[in-house]
């Protein structure tokens, strides 16, 4: 049988015969324990298929041996080898949109995987289109990671519509997919209908102020988001304001990460403002956000009354001593403090900040406070990595 590769975003340019023989063999050998015969398909190593199979993972294997057939691409060996494990790792293995769909018919029928792991696959947006099917389907996968696959728009398009609809789905990994501002619109709706999500990591994208202005309203509206990650964007002017009132009203997240973006003063006030309502958030990461000593005041003001914030950062900011004593004020005169960490890395302060925080550590002793001088490393345990409960109907 000739195999050819395929760059991993060239159109397929499949027919539609060769569609319908695709679905063919996902229906007509769903329920059929015929096995392959190794010789007749290559794969990226040696795949370790001997040893006793039981019914579903020999429907697996046959499913999938058969769509890579169809679709023309080399099986990825590690799937075979996968039994009923829990995860299935796959990233980078270069499948592209052919490989994505090859494995998309075996997934709707294999009730094993709870983690699905595609990082740095070239799926693009077609990939995730023919992802998107066996996602809408899944009662057992809860854990999507689809981080650096060039999705764009419409990838995001057809895996956000996916998980709309899966109220399995609690943790899905984004990074790194090109998405701007149209796939905010997408996003938005996610975060709208879905309220079983529970972490979602947007960083390394290209989001902006106008997707800050989308995603800001949605943010407050949702129910259910504890952990979300949007940092290394361009979150900055109306969209970071947006964005910051957006995280007022809301009263799930527990964990915000907006460093790398480009808040500024502007931004910083906004989020000053948040705080002062918001009696949720517990850990927020705002480091290089170019907020100078006017912002640094600004969140103080928040600081100064919030009484659940346990990890604040914002490091490499050009708030300079002045921006970070203001700060340390504003929580020395917050009685009800829930600081544990206060993290100022890499910004220069002076000897009044330092005689400063002698005096706070006397009076909150838990306090851990981070300086260009003093990188103490902070013991406590902060909240503990998201990690999504397992269906309580998945099989064992």
């Amino acid at each position: 049988m000739s195999i050819t590769m395929r760059g991993p975003c060239e159109e397929a340019g499949e027919s539609e015969e060769r569609e319908k023989e695709a679905a063919a063999a996902a229906g007509c050998f769903a329920w059929v324990p015929e096995a392959e015969e190794g010789s007749d398909v290559d794969s990226d190593s040696d795949p370790e298929t001997e040893g006793t199979h039981g019914l579903g993972e020999l429907v697996k294997d046959t499913l999938y041996l058969r769509s890579c057939r169809v679709h023309s691409v080399v099986p990825a060996s590690c799937f075979l080898r996968q039994g009923s494990a829990p995860e299935l790792n796959l990233r980078h293995r270069g499948l592209g949109p052919q490989g994505a769909r090859a494995l998309a018919s075996s997934l709707t029928a294999n009730p094993y995987v709870k983690r699905l792991d595609l990082r740095d696959n070239g799926l693009c947006g077609t990939g995730a289109e023919a992802l998107a099917g066996a996602l809408s389907k899944s009662s057992s996968i809860c854990d999507v990671d689809l981080s650096e696959n060039q999705l764009g728009a419409v990838g995001a398009q057809a895996i956000c519509a996916a998980l709309t609809v899966n109220p399995t789905m609690q943790k899905v990994q984004l990074a790194g997919n090109s998405l701007e501002e149209q796939a905010a619109q997408y996003l938005a709706e996610l975060l709208l209908a879905h309220t079983g999500l529970k972490s979602l990591d947007l960083s390394y994208n290209q989001l902006n102020d106008q997707a800050g202005e989308t995603l800001g309203p949605a943010l407050a509206e949702n129910t259910g988001l504890i952990e979300l990650n949007i940092s290394w964007n361009h979150l900055r002017g109306p969209g970071a304001i947006a964005f910051a009132r957006g995280l007022e009203a809301n009263i799930f997240l527990r964990v915000l990460d907006i460093s790398y973006n480009g808040f500024g003063d502007p931004g910083a006030s906004a989020v000053g403002e948040a705080l002062r309502t918001n009696n949720v958030l517990e850990e927020l990461n705002m480091s290089n956000n170019r907020i100078s000593a006017v912002g640094a005041l600004s969140l103080g003001l928040g600081l100064r009354v919030n009484q659940t914030l346990r990890s604040f950062v914002v490091s490499r900011n050009p708030m300079q001593s002045e921006g970070c004593l203001g700060v340390l004020k504003s929580v020395r005169d917050n009685p009800v403090s829930a600081l544990e960490l206060l993290d100022f890395s890499d910004i220069q302060v002076n000897r009044q900040f330092d005689d400063l925080a002698s005096s706070v550590k006397v009076i909150l002793p838990g306090l851990c406070i981070k300086t260009a001088a003093r990188r103490v490393e902070y013991k406590k345990d902060l909240l503990p990595v998201f990690r999504p409960s397992l269906p309580a109907s998945a099989p064992k």
